[in-house]
């Protein structure tokens, strides 16, 4: 039986614009078993990850688990976990870390300063500071969320370590499963899809000279998928791979046509036609689905360039 992530691929199934939405990430290392919400059914107290999700909402902060590549099966709790925070908008793309002995450390985080990338947030409440390393590849391994991402995200994320990557953590779900295997790399938030090790390589070393990778991105988690497609778009045509060189001015409209506004920080700005359309043919949203669906997909229509306003 062809799995969810098999049939996306034959399809050829586009992937722009399909990345999950978070201005803020904060990752908790939690090793062992991952359940299918993670926070709340694995070795993290169940209270804990409730009170967390509570915490979190509506902030723009999307939390996640984090664990080292390898075997999990009822891993032991270790004494000291690592604690990441990142901000993804541009001109304030930051990533902090920290360790904590006590994963309730991060209910002292002011949830709504995190979301607005306030990094005291982090720094004060965990004795944070910035992180020194490589930037971070986290790849989806959650296969009680969905069997494609164990089956292809934990060869990746091994592959990836045994090589000497730095910065591989396998992560819980970060949707679009069947776009396995799904990789987010911070601190900018851009999400890849179908990712193989040699082109994660590449990602990664883009990333470290402030460039991003257009081939099998999704999206930066800063945007909502419209402004996510649109911005991916803007890169394409105008062969701007900074990083953080532009930004969604505006997103006007709704369902299923948006106008969506990109700057970039010279000046220019480019007016971006996004539509929602339906794949077809039907296929499995998930290798646990029922029935067969048609996913919403972004569809850029037109990329026009504004004249510019000379003061």
């Amino acid at each position: 039986m062809s799995t969810c992530a098999n049939v996306s691929r034959d399809l050829d199934e586009p992937i722009s614009g399909t990345a999950a939405t978070a201005t803020t990430w904060l990752l908790l290392e939690q090793p062992g078993p991952w359940g299918p919400k993670a926070l709340t059914s694995s070795h993290l107290d169940p209270a804990l990850g409730r009170a967390l999700e509570r915490a979190a909402e509506g902030t723009g902060v999307r939390i996640a688990l984090i664990r080292r590549p390898g075997r999990h099966a009822d891993c032991r709790t270790p004494s000291v976990r690592q604690v990441f925070a990142a901000h993804t908008l541009p001109g304030n793309a930051w990533l902090h870390s920290a360790t904590t002995c006590d994963p309730e450390d991060l209910l002292r985080l002011d949830f709504d300063a995190l979301g607005r990338g306030d990094r005291r947030a982090f720094d004060e409440a965990l004795r944070g500071g910035p992180h020194t390393g490589d930037p971070l590849a986290l790849v989806c391994t959650n296969g009680r969320r969905d069997r494609c991402c164990a089956l292809l995200g934990r060869p990746l994320a091994a592959e990836l370590a045994s090589s000497g990557v730095e910065g591989v953590w396998e992560v819980t779900h970060l949707g679009g499963h069947r776009f396995a295997p799904t990789l987010l790399v911070l601190p900018h938030g851009y999400a890849y899809g179908r990712a193989q090790a040699h082109a994660v390589k590449n990602v990664l070393h883009a990333v470290q000279e402030g460039r991003i990778v257009v081939d099998g991105c999704r999206g930066r988690s800063a945007w909502d998928r419209p402004a996510q497609a649109a911005e991916l778009a803007v890169r394409t045509a105008a062969g701007e791979y900074a990083a953080d060189a532009l930004t969604v001015v505006s997103t006007d409209g709704a369902a299923p046509h948006w106008e969506v506004t990109v700057g970039h920080v010279d000046g220019r700005r480019w007016s971006v036609l996004v539509s929602q359309g339906a794949s077809e043919p039907p296929r499995p949203e998930s290798c646990g689905a029922s029935v067969l669906g048609t996913p919403g997909r972004m569809d850029v229509v037109a990329v026009r360039e504004l004249a510019t306003v000379r003061s």
